[in-house]
């Protein structure tokens, strides 16, 4: 029997010529197998993909052969077998769309003058050191935190990556400059750039969660500081990390507790709410 999974993973690295490593991901999917999202850039790469384990064992097999590749850290899920629609392989300027291109700076480390990584556990030891002058900062777009966040996160009024530096260079966050601020996204690709956009804008202690809320909820599930579902870029929209997880999601038209997340009204469009099934399923519809 077919057993569907999805790899998230991606890799700071100067890439000398984008181009051939996009042509080599692009034949290495085709012929294992897999489908999903891959942007490649001078920086590195950045991949959600999905199939039959067997076909998603290959890509990750075939990948980790690149030496640049190698240490990659792989977060595996559970797939539902058509996560995917289909193949994507793109070069872009950034592997997360900050706008901000020039201020990335990598090399065979990672990015150059980010923020702390934290282990969950290190996270944990910070919150009990330090107590309430711990931020947390979501590096998502503001529908994702909708469903699920750490408890008590500031949530920027963001509906795509580009909106994060307009929001801090007006000021909407100078309070935060003195204080410990602890970055987080779904796997940690975005707050690897976030922290250093940060550092540069005058935040003086600044971390990220290394794994992302990912490797937080295999780690402690919803039983530690995470609260509610994880979104997800995929047919899915959602994860739980648990039989227990909250619903902190209300519907934008009922106002009932939901963490679904649609394409509504128009279920081919782009805007992602919020929005119950019953509401989804609604006599209009």
């Amino acid at each position: 029997m077919s057993t569907p999974k999805i790899v998230l993973f991606y890799v700071f690295t100067p890439l000398a010529d984008p181009e051939a490593v996009r042509l080599w991901q692009q034949t290495l999917c085709e012929s294992a197998g897999v489908t999903g999202r891959i942007i490649i850039s001078e920086h590195g790469i950045n991949s959600t993909v999905g199939g039959d384990i067997t076909a998603v064992k290959r890509y990750v097999r075939g990948t980790r052969a690149y030496p640049a590749f190698k240490n990659a850290d792989i977060k595996w899920s559970d797939g539902a077998g058509d996560d995917f629609p289909r193949l994507s392989v793109k070069v872009r300027p950034e592997i997360v769309t900050f706008g901000a291109p020039d201020e990335v700076q990598v090399d065979d480390s990672g990015v150059v003058g980010g923020g702390a990584h934290l282990t969950p556990e290190a996270l944990h030891q910070l919150v009990a050191d330090r107590g309430d002058d711990v931020v947390f900062f979501d590096g998502r777009n503001a529908i994702e935190a909708q469903i699920g966040r750490f408890r008590d996160a500031v949530v920027p009024p963001t509906q795509t990556t580009r909106d994060f530096l307009e929001v801090i260079e007006r000021g909407d966050y100078d309070h935060l400059k003195d204080k410990p601020v602890v970055t987080y996204c779904t796997g940690g690709v975005r707050c690897e750039v976030l922290s250093v956009l940060m550092r540069n804008r005058g935040f003086g202690e600044v971390y990220q969660l290394d794994g992302g809320i990912v490797r937080y909820g295999e780690q402690f599930g919803d039983d530690g500081l995470w609260e509610g579902s994880l979104y997800v870029f995929d047919k899915r929209m959602s994860v739980d990390f648990s039989d227990h997880a909250k619903v902190i999601g209300h519907c934008a038209q009922c106002g009932a507790a939901t963490k679904n997340v649609a394409n509504y009204p128009d279920a081919d469009g782009r805007d992602l709410v919020v929005v119950c099934p019953d509401c989804l399923a609604g006599p209009e519809r």
